[in-house]
């Protein structure tokens, strides 16, 4: 009897180290997720990091390109509204003494239609 009991005890050490065993291995794995998923945010983070930079040196190309479109554009219609203007001021004399000769100076004359009927 003594060896049965014997034996069982040592069945019973044997399933207590087993547990243990199997809790520890549990343990571990659990770390090992943890820790895989960490790296993998950590992985995202550095990936999302580096797209992000990219994207904003391609923008930044891109409105950069934009930004001086701009600005030639502005240039642009400055130069063209002060040569309107310089254009304006150069003929506004002369136009305005056409305007009023042809307005003020009347040449009468019989109208060639109505000569006939005399």
């Amino acid at each position: 009897m003594t060896s049965q009991s014997q034996g069982i005890q040592q069945l019973l050490q044997a399933e207590k180290r087993a547990k243990d065993k199997l809790e520890e291995a549990k343990k571990r794995k659990g770390k090992r997720l943890k820790q895989a998923k960490e790296e993998a945010i950590a992985e995202i983070d550095h990936y999302r990091l580096q797209r992000e930079k990219e994207f904003r040196n391609k923008q930044t190309n891109v409105m950069g390109s934009q930004g001086s479109l701009s600005a030639k554009i502005e240039e642009q219609t400055t130069e063209t509204i002060r040569n309107l203007t310089s254009s304006y001021q150069k003929n506004m004399e002369s136009m305005m003494k056409k305007l009023l000769s042809t307005i003020c100076d009347i040449n009468p004359e019989i109208h060639p239609n109505f000569s006939h009927a005399v």
